[in-house]
């Protein structure tokens, strides 16, 4: 690969995959000076307080194999806490789909619904056992709150808390295709790989969200997705240009289950198929390689209080080009 102009290597908070989206896209000088004030190497008094009140932790963790998965940790408020600045303790068995060993690179994004919050504490794995793991982090930032649906949740007790059936395969089924095609959320996981535990490598776990439908599912091995303006860092975007494996996971707020998978991505910059979303920069398009689908994976359930004020400004998909 052949750096652009502009491009700063050691020494910058982010690295050059994210500085080749931000150079395209025109925001590289100003990305470069946002990220050396706001990406930190410790967490903030705020974000230590911000988890401890959190019931869930979605993770980004790679396999054996080197692919990205999305999970979901979940437990009573308090599961998760900070022994100190630059630790993130989860008191949770390791949950479905994570890919805990020591030393192992994880991204970790907590997300407040209700209050339309999120943090993010990217790091290592350290001690992971049956009762939980640490989290060594190594780089902690915020984001902001545009499309998040406003959710209040509650714990589900007795039978309708115990985990139901796992299943695998390597398409989507009409169950699945049916909640992917209903989202308004979900998950997604991408991964550069370490770099002598440098801040801006490793694996990073990002929230997408949308109207009902923004998910379009192709067929039973593709669906497509808007990416909207956000907050300009392009951690997403940056690891696929590098590196296009990823981890979705899609949640059934109403049953807590939850369906995985391990996909590539293409990012579609521009042209017909970008316009067919009204409000959407380009377009991602996911390919199916492995999926799990399981029944009561979280032992939590969520209700829709709102939507993001922001989907006012967006539309839905359009017919394909030179269509009647």
């Amino acid at each position: 690969m052949i750096p652009l102009p502009g491009w700063s290597f050691p020494d910058s908070p982010f690295h050059p995959g994210e500085q080749q989206v931000q150079q395209r896209l025109g925001v590289r000088e100003r990305m470069e000076a946002v990220g050396r004030r706001v990406l930190r190497n410790v967490m903030p008094d705020q974000h230590r307080a911000f988890f401890a009140a959190l019931p869930f932790l979605v993770l980004g963790t790679v396999d054996g194999e080197g692919w990205p998965w999305a999970s979901i940790a979940a437990g009573a408020p308090g599961f998760l806490s900070t022994p100190d600045a630059r630790t993130l303790r989860v008191a949770a068995a390791p949950p479905l789909g994570a890919h805990l060993s020591d030393g192992g690179d994880i991204g970790a994004l907590g997300i407040d619904f209700a209050a339309r919050r999120r943090n993010r504490a990217n790091g290592l794995v350290r001690a992971p056992g049956a009762g939980g793991f640490d989290i060594a982090v190594v780089q902690s930032f915020g984001n902001c709150p545009r499309y998040i649906q406003a959710r209040d949740w509650s714990l589900a007790e007795g039978e309708a808390a115990a985990p139901g059936a796992a299943r695998r395969g390597r398409w989507l089924g009409a169950a699945e295709r049916a909640l992917i095609a209903g989202a308004d959320t979900f998950f997604i996981a991408s991964a550069l790989g370490s770099a002598e535990g440098a801040p801006s490598h490793g694996v990073d776990v990002s929230h997408r969200g949308g109207p009902p439908g923004f998910v379009r599912v192709d067929d039973e091995h593709a669906m497509s997705v808007p990416d909207f303006t956000g907050n300009s860092y392009y951690n997403t975007l940056g690891n696929l240009v590098l590196n296009p494996r990823c981890g979705l996971l899609f949640i059934d707020f109403d049953s807590g289950g939850i369906v995985q998978v391990a996909a590539t991505a293409e990012i579609v910059w521009e042209g017909p198929e970008v316009a067919r979303f009204a409000g959407a920069q380009r377009v991602l398009r996911f390919h199916v390689e492995e999926r799990v689908t399981a029944e009561r994976a979280v032992p939590l359930r969520w209700r829709l209080r709102d939507y993001s004020p922001f989907l006012a400004a967006l539309g839905s998909w359009g017919p394909p080009p030179g269509a009647a």
